[in-house]
């Protein structure tokens, strides 16, 4: 059979492909001569479309966002996984990259969703809008549950979406004009939003460093602990303990330097704790655990990665009532403003999950469920040090910190991607004391993560 008869008049948009079309003003025939042979094979060009004018409004780009360098970390490395899924379509994938959690959301929490929601359709269990700050049974049960003592009230307390989106509301409550320091290496989040808000320069690629911000260099040498001696003071401080993703966790007598260098500086703490129950000794869990970090610190938590929560999203800053700002004006009281301008509450089903976390039995369940991240994180660990690789985290946090000494961090990425099919996370993406390092992360099933070191044991012995 001829692909192409020449009398035929092919139709460029009859094809049964992509249907029957009736618009006969736009189909375009194509002439073939009558003195073609039956079976010649013709090919047929496009005409090239007209030249038209893009409509642009008169609206000018946001500077800061062009200051952004390529795209944000973790969808940059979901768009390579991608590729590589492409190019190798049979090949079993295995994703330590992120840090998104694979378990089930215990029973005991999921039930109490499922009844919230549940009671939404009817007429006495329907509710709308909630409390901006959250529901207030909901804050005094986390006051109650992880402040105990600490002088932190309900009051204190906003019950949001997730700390990552805290932080930017946090961002916004401070302002352009700000300075700012953070941990390097340290979760993108701080460093994105500061330069969308303006308050950084532009990129310097020599030293792979926004200008005006403050990295803190944390690294093997100094313990993952800044040297505050030599720390240009700033405004603001964003500080992450247990850090991602080296995966320490500052001590006691670190965290008492750290409030007194803010103290002495008039500067904020912005203290992210979202890996606070994976301390496995007695390192603060909250940075109130502190004398005067009331008067200097904002703590923002998860319960992400206590409770599977990544999807669900429920969260809590902490802003206490004696953090005041250089005219005495309480920083609660912004905030609060900030979150009724932005935010219309948790998801009161999400909410009820979260009170259900915080009973006897779903705080058991957190714990079981961080017992076996921690697992995973110990077998993670003792395949790379049998390799003989130097290896920090892993103790405090869900995080497993590889450092391969004179290496591109996105070459090693792309070398254990190709090799074994492995996504890790390169350690150049938290920031410039990132290079060199990998991030590989404890959120996976156990048989993934026992094939992923089976592999790595293969590329590496």
């Amino acid at each position: 059979m001829s692909l192409m008869q020449p009398s035929a008049s092919i139709s460029s948009t009859s094809s049964a492909f992509l249907g029957q079309s009736t618009n006969n003003s736009r189909i375009s025939k194509v002439s073939v001569p009558a003195s073609a042979k039956k079976n010649e094979i013709f090919k047929c060009m496009a005409t090239p479309p007209s030249d038209t004018t893009v409509y642009k409004t008169k609206v000018s780009r946001n500077a800061n966002m062009a200051k952004l360098q390529a795209g944000y970390l973790f969808p940059e490395i979901a768009r390579r996984k991608a590729a590589h899924m492409m190019k190798y379509p049979d090949a079993q994938v295995i994703s330590l990259g992120i840090g998104d959690t694979t378990e089930p959301i215990p029973e005991v929490i999921t039930s109490a969703m499922a009844q919230r929601s549940h009671a939404l359709s009817t007429l006495e269990g329907y509710s709308g809008y909630g409390d901006g700050q959250g529901d207030k049974q909901l804050r005094a049960a986390i006051a109650s549950a992880f402040y105990g003592k600490l002088g932190i009230e309900e009051s204190d307390i906003f019950v949001s979406d997730g700390a990552k989106c805290d932080i930017s509301r946090l961002q916004i409550l401070l302002g352009s004009s700000v300075t700012m320091a953070v941990q390097d290496p340290s979760y993108p989040a701080y460093v994105d939003s500061s330069v969308i808000m303006g308050q950084t320069g532009q990129f310097q690629k020599d030293v792979e460093k926004y200008r005006n911000i403050e990295y803190m260099r944390c690294s093997p040498e100094n313990g993952f602990f800044p040297n505050l001696s030599t720390v240009r003071p700033t405004d603001v401080i964003f500080f992450c303990s247990p850090n991602n993703p080296t995966g320490s966790a500052a001590t006691r007598e670190q965290l008492i330097r750290l409030v007194q260098f803010a103290k002495e500086n008039g500067s904020i703490i912005v203290y992210d704790s979202a890996y606070a129950m994976y301390i496995s000794d007695d390192r603060p869990r909250s940075i109130f655990e502190i004398p005067g970090a009331k008067e200097v610190a904002i703590e923002t938590v998860s319960f992400s990665k206590y409770a599977g929560f990544t999807g669900v999203r429920l969260g809590w800053t902490v802003v206490p009532k004696e953090l005041l700002f250089s005219d005495g004006f309480p920083v609660a009281k912004d905030f609060n403003r900030i979150v009724c301008t932005c935010f219309n509450g948790a998801s009161n089903i999400s909410q009820t999950g979260g009170l259900a976390c915080l009973s006897p039995e779903g705080i058991k369940a957190m714990h079981d469920v961080v017992s076996f991240y921690k697992e995973n994180t110990k077998i993670i660990m003792d395949t790379f040090n049998s390799l003989g690789f130097k290896v920090q985290g892993g103790e405090h946090a869900p995080y497993v910190w590889v450092h391969f000494p004179g290496r591109s961090s996105w070459d090693v990425f792309a070398e254990i991607l190709e090799k074994i099919h492995l996504v890790t996370t390169p350690g150049s993406g938290f920031g410039p004391g990132g290079e060199g390092f990998i991030r590989v992360s404890a959120f996976g099933h156990r048989g993934n993560v026992l094939e992923a070191c089976k592999r790595l044991k293969q590329l590496y012995n």
